[in-house]
């Protein structure tokens, strides 16, 4: 259980490390004007009408990406768990992803990303899985 719980912990860290990588890598190409911040919702919400179609699919890379990170580390600590725990990854990602686009204005068309969330972690401990020899550990 313990195990689990810590396999889960740090592909979420991974994952999330993996997203906020992207999103400055998104920034950088696409920086905000000067004096918009991430805490400035009017300013922010004008910054993100301006973006081009690129920033988005990079912003759907990074979410999805972080379900895919994560849940391959998550799966790699407890391959006996490997698919358990790589959905539970997939699932809180995209329970945050629900979140972000709830508070943060996308376009409509990025409510796509949800399922991809799941895809992208079952993906990740599939491979996972492949890669491993057989042994007395497997579920």
């Amino acid at each position: 259980m313990m195990r689990n719980i810590l396999a889960v912990i740090v592909g979420l860290v991974v994952g999330m490390t993996f997203n906020m990588f992207m999103v400055i890598v998104n920034t950088a190409i696409y920086p905000m004007p000067e004096g918009v911040t991430f805490e400035d919702p009017e300013g922010l919400e004008a910054y993100l009408a301006g973006l081009p179609l690129t920033a988005f699919l990079i912003v759907l890379l990074a979410h999805v990406g972080q379900a895919f990170f994560g849940g391959l580390v998550a799966a790699a600590i407890n391959r006996k768990s490997a698919m358990r725990v790589a959905m539970v990854v997939g699932l809180l990602s995209m329970l945050f992803g629900i979140a972000n686009m709830m508070m943060v204005p996308h376009p409509a068309w990025m409510w796509i990303e949800m399922p991809l969330y799941l895809l992208a972690a079952y993906a990740a401990a599939k491979i996972l899985l492949c890669c491993r020899k057989p042994g007395p550990e497997t579920d």
